[in-house]
């Protein structure tokens, strides 16, 4: 049944991705009334989260942020479809890396990267990044439950050099890369909620206690690892920035957390700038203090 699905699906996508990009936006405005007046995608959610992270705005603002995030989700959704067949130079020219010398500046150390980052404008499209690295690159990512879409998914990625891994897999491949001198960049979207039982650390986010990920940090001290901020910005529909900020070349010497929570302040900075572009659909204050 799950295969029949991808197969229903799949000529779909593919069409999708040859739109060009006037016609994929005209398709998301139509999908963004779809998602957001008929089928109510999470809005409940959107709606509490922003209530909860922004009190200070009446409801009226946070109202407009509501629908601005949505129109920018499906923007984003579809342009995760057109990495299907996009090409490395259009992908190059709308997602640009303003400094990227300060990442390259880390690859001279000879120690394998950390890189964190938040859901927020285009993570998707900061697969782009590979065409740039000398480092052997690997995405930590959820599992989909679809294994044909899982596959897709992992394909679609694959095509700029980056290699999927869950988070089971994070510390084995870790483990294998160092004791083979692969000096590996890792990327770890580390702003969503842990699991309570899991959770070794919490702090404000957003004015709120919440359980946070540290498996950047804990990693990057056991193995070594220098530490790296990717703040994606979106400059205009369909066109992005990421710059670099660098968070630790000596996790080991950093005190427990601290790197974690220079993270969530920076994401925090992210947020305050433009709130329409972070992912408000992840229950991300559903265990809180």
């Amino acid at each position: 049944m799950r295969f029949l699905i991808y197969l229903i699906v799949y000529p779909f996508l593919w069409c999708i991705s040859m739109l060009p990009f006037k016609l994929l936006y005209l398709f998301s405005d139509f999908m963004y009334l779809i998602v957001y007046y008929v089928i109510g995608y999470r809005k409940k959610t959107v709606r509490e989260n922003l209530a909860l992270a922004l009190p200070q705005l009446s409801a009226s603002e946070r109202l407009n942020i509501e629908k601005k995030s949505f129109r920018h989700l499906c923007d984003m959704f579809l342009e995760m479809i057109k990495t299907m067949t996009i090409s490395k130079k259009e992908i190059s020219k709308r997602f640009v890396f303003p400094n990227l010398e300060v990442y390259k500046k880390l690859e001279e150390q000879d120690k394998s990267i950390a890189m964190m980052l938040a859901h927020y404008a285009s993570y998707e499209w900061v697969i782009s990044m590979n065409t740039y690295v000398n480092f052997s690159a690997f995405a930590i990512y959820k599992k989909i439950a679809n294994p044909h879409f899982d596959k897709l998914v992992r394909d679609i990625r694959s095509r700029f050099k980056a290699a999927l891994i869950t988070t089971k897999e994070t510390v084995p491949y870790i483990i294998k890369n160092k004791n083979n001198h692969l000096l590996s960049i890792y990327g770890f979207a580390s702003d969503q909620s842990p699991k309570v039982a899991s959770a070794f650390h919490w702090q404000k986010f957003m004015g709120i206690e919440v359980p946070v990920h540290t498996g950047a940090e804990m990693l990057s001290k056991k193995y070594d690892m220098n530490v790296i901020f990717l703040k994606v910005k979106k400059v205009k529909r369909g066109f992005y920035e990421a710059s670099f900020e660098i968070l630790s070349e000596n996790a080991k010497e950093v005190p427990n957390y601290q790197i974690t929570d220079k993270f969530l302040k920076l994401v925090e900075q992210q947020i305050y700038e433009a709130p329409e572009y972070y992912l408000w659909t992840h229950k991300r204050w559903k265990h809180k203090r």
